[in-house]
């Protein structure tokens, strides 16, 4: 049985690993590819601006659960989280490519920070934390895929 600790850093780590991937995906990008629509109605711009956006979402949601309360995104919650993801895009998107890297690599490190800060127990006694974020990391990864399918000519 992994101890609280181990946990912990298994889904702080996973977080940081999928953070990696995509960025590093979205880099590769030239400048056209970028802005070119490719992810439903969603461009490199996009997703990154919904990264920044989940990043917040998750630093509210973990401080709710352990709070003992069901996180607050949950009433925005239709078919693939459509509305809430066009809503987090159009608050956090930046047309300077500089700004809008900054803010993602802020708001992620404001993330882990906070993770960093959350007790070991927790990620055992409130189980919702680990289910949460875990599921950001697969969303990112997934992400990160659909980005590189892109850039090679797959399709997004």
């Amino acid at each position: 049985m992994d101890s609280a600790q181990t946990r912990k850093d298994k889904i702080i780590g996973g977080l940081v690993s999928a953070r990696r991937q995509v960025l590093e995906a979205v880099a590769r990008l030239s400048p056209e590819q970028q802005d070119a629509v490719f992810l439903g109605e969603w461009s490199a711009r996009d997703l990154v601006a919904h990264l920044i956006g989940w990043d917040y979402t998750n630093l509210e949601a973990v401080s709710e659960i352990r709070a003992g309360r069901r996180p607050g995104f949950w009433q925005y919650h239709d078919h693939d989280w459509v509305s809430y993801n066009a809503r987090l895009v159009a608050q956090h998107r930046r047309e300077d490519w500089g700004e809008l890297v900054a803010a993602v690599e802020q708001s992620h490190r404001a993330l882990i920070e906070t993770l960093q800060s959350v007790p070991a127990d927790d990620y055992v006694k409130q189980k919702k934390i680990g289910t949460l974020l875990r599921a950001e990391a697969k969303d990112e990864q997934e992400h990160a895929r659909q980005v590189e399918r892109f850039r090679t000519g797959g399709g997004g």
